[in-house]
């Protein structure tokens, strides 16, 4: 198998080498080149022809977003992964590049970490990152893939869905949008959104998922109540629970321990939901690394309720729904552009 041809785009001469110096002691990937700003990588790009890029957000000349934009323009099959600041500048300009089409993020360490633990904290955000994106469906590996089986388990007349949650990652706004923008303004039921991100993040995906789309869209905060139509998403950094109560369902949010090194986790959010709306509950996977959601989609299953996972040929990363689809617990695999109108199908008739 041939290594990973990575290009480095960052105006910082230490990031460039401590992003070099990550790959290159691996055998799977080779640092083609390097670029100290947006336009010089848009020449790079076309001459050395990299299966990945990572891109700083901050640069003269072209920023990150307007390199972004030139990227996906002109070389759409080349990933990228954004480098990012834990600010708040970072946090907005990141999640607008992640629905300009960005495969994934990494976030610098903070100026007080040790130079040791600044390359530990991107290494271990970096690589596996990277070697899930690049196995990708759409992606050249340079090896074949062996087909996945997609057992599905085939039920009668469940219960109509009164409780929409979803679980989603690498890939999940840009997919978000597409299943929010299937729903229509009178939907007739809640939706509790767990998409990985870090605590200053969320807000922004709030309000770009509110704009896009027919649905009102919330960061959630405890005590939240849950009505038809609107969505709710988990703060970066907090669980998400629904809890029912004697005046219907409410959210609550938690700072316990990583699931799945996750916090929040679609498990937690589900099992939540599973335990609170039982057969009422519709859980749906998308896009996203790891295993996260695959415990909470046993426990909707065994409560009665239903299961939709996102395919491979439409998931940036196929490893959150395709662990619930191998696992045979999904009602449906789609296509992202199918997921908003199988929701709708199963939510149709709200029981009273």
């Amino acid at each position: 198998m041939q290594p990973i041809r990575t290009l480095i785009v960052d105006d910082s001469v230490v990031a460039r080498r401590v992003i070099s110096d990550i790959f290159a002691a691996e055998r799977d990937f080779e640092v083609v080149g390097t670029a100290p700003n947006g336009r010089l990588a848009l020449t790079k790009i076309e001459r050395l022809s990299p299966d990945l890029v990572t891109l700083d957000i901050d640069m003269p000349e072209l920023d990150g977003i307007q390199t972004l934009a030139e990227i996906r323009s002109r070389f759409p099959d080349v990933r990228v992964i954004m480098v990012s600041n834990l600010t708040q500048r970072g946090a907005s300009i990141t999640v607008e590049a992640l629905f300009l089409g960005a495969s994934d993020y990494v976030t610098k360490a903070t100026r007080t970490s040790s130079a040791d633990e600044a390359r530990k904290f991107l290494s271990d955000q970096l690589l596996p990152k990277a070697r899930a994106i690049l196995a990708s469906p759409g992606v050249v590996t340079r090896t074949p893939r062996p087909p996945v089986e997609s057992p599905v388990r085939r039920r009668t007349a469940p219960s109509p869905a009164e409780i929409v949650v979803i679980g989603s990652s690498t890939g999940g706004p840009n997919a978000l949008t597409e299943v929010l923008s299937g729903l229509p303004a009178e939907f007739p039921a809640p939706i509790v959104i767990v998409q990985h991100l870090p605590a200053n993040f969320t807000p922004f995906l709030a309000r770009r998922l509110d704009a896009a789309g027919p649905l009102a869209v919330h960061e959630a905060a405890t005590g939240d109540r849950l009505v038809p139509g609107q969505a709710w998403i988990a703060p970066g950094d907090r669980h998400l629970e629904v809890h029912a109560t004697s005046a219907g369902f409410e959210l609550r949010t938690t700072d316990g321990p990583l699931v799945n090194s996750c916090r929040p986790a679609a498990d937690v959010l589900f099992n939540s939901a599973a335990a609170a709306c039982g057969a009422s509950t519709l859980a749906v996977v998308l896009t996203g690394m790891g295993q996260d959601g695959l415990a909470g989609c046993r426990a909707i299953r065994a409560a009665g309720g239903q299961v939709i996972a996102q395919d491979r040929e439409t998931s940036v990363v196929w490893g959150m729904p395709g662990q619930v689809t191998g696992a045979g617990l999904a009602d449906a695999v789609l296509p992202i552009e199918e997921v908003g109108a199988e929701i709708v199908r199963r939510a149709a008739v709200v029981r009273r």
